[in-house]
């Protein structure tokens, strides 16, 4: 009876869809993992609407949102071949595929999040934009992603010691396995689906993310330490397949390029509430936040990684710009 349920659930909202975009000539298929009501959703979502207000209704965007297209690393590929227009994805899923990503996925490369945003509102943002089209994607808008921060089940994290022999889930990217190692810890790569059940059984000890993605993952129901040590602040980004791209006209493509550049300060107004909120429901629910750490250590520790993956002076100059960068 459940599974039968389920599926007419399915196939109700299937219909809504349908139907809700049945006027437009072109629709285009939009991926997120996250839920409906986070930031990288809403912008997309925004985005969406203004492209259909500036179309006269041609072009639509549907957002699957909640990893209903697949998780990460799969719709990458699905992407590139154009099963998915667009996709809304972590930087680190791309460091393996397109070089000048792992840089801005670099730890601490950032000082803060406003540093993130000059770096990427400008030339070298677009630099790293314009590395994605021979791969086959479009790079439309970077949004926020947060700090990235420690969270676990089994103690509090003060210091690298505090990390030493335990199992962190990581994205599945070289750079943050890597940093994982770094810090003496063992890297556990997997997609973010899984991280909730992979604690609770204690197959990993914890993960490391952003205030948001902690909270909306319930992750902090089963993790109760979280150390603000700050990391990571790595932009998302948002691409177009460009099997899908090339199909537009020039007209079109300047339209979508413009609405995706117009969503980012929608995405970083409601990154920047959803923040605030995030921490005060993981706060409130009694999670031990550490935030009296020196993170000097951190950052030395990641010399390594930095030798290793900012490894060609291509790398080396694009990480000394971005140090660079006021």
């Amino acid at each position: 009876m459940k599974l039968r349920t389920t599926l007419a659930a399915l196939l109700a909202t299937a219909a809504l869809s349908t139907a809700a975009f049945a006027e437009c000539e072109v629709t285009l298929k939009s991926s997120d993992t996250h839920p409906d009501g986070y930031p990288t959703v809403s912008a997309v979502q925004k985005m969406g609407e203004m492209v259909k207000e500036r179309t006269e209704g041609r072009i639509c965007v549907e957002v699957f949102h909640s990893a209903q297209l697949g998780e990460e690393k799969d719709t990458i590929e699905q992407t590139k071949f154009g099963v998915i227009d667009l996709n809304r994805v972590s930087m680190g899923p791309f460091n393996n595929l397109i070089e000048e990503t792992k840089v801005v996925s670099l730890p601490f490369i950032f000082r803060s999040v406003d540093h993130m945003h000059k770096v990427m509102d400008g030339d070298i943002g677009a630099e790293i934009a314009a590395a994605f089209e021979p791969h086959g994607f479009v790079a439309l808008a970077f949004y926020d992603g947060g700090s990235r921060s420690f969270y676990n089940s089994k103690k509090p994290i003060r210091s690298i010691e505090d990390l030493a022999g335990m199992k962190v889930r990581v994205m599945q990217s070289d750079v943050f396995v890597d940093m994982m190692s770094a810090l003496g810890a063992n890297a556990t790569p997997m997609p973010y689906g899984e991280v909730y059940s992979a604690i609770q059984t204690g197959v990993i000890d914890g993960a490391e993310n952003n205030w948001p993605s902690f909270e909306s993952s319930g992750h902090f129901e089963v993790a109760g330490y979280y150390t603000l040590n700050e990391h990571l602040i790595v932009p998302e980004v948002l691409v177009m397949s460009k099997v899908s791209w090339d199909k537009l006209s020039p007209e079109d493509q300047e339209i979508l390029r413009q609405a995706a550049k117009d969503s980012m300060p929608v995405n970083r107004e409601l990154w920047a509430a959803r923040e605030k909120e995030s921490e005060e429901k993981v706060r409130a629910a009694g999670v031990e936040i550490i935030s009296d750490i020196d993170k000097t250590p951190f950052i030395e520790a990641m010399v390594p990684v930095y030798e290793k993956h900012a490894n060609t002076p291509k790398l080396q100059d694009l990480v000394t710009r971005i140090q660079a960068v006021e």
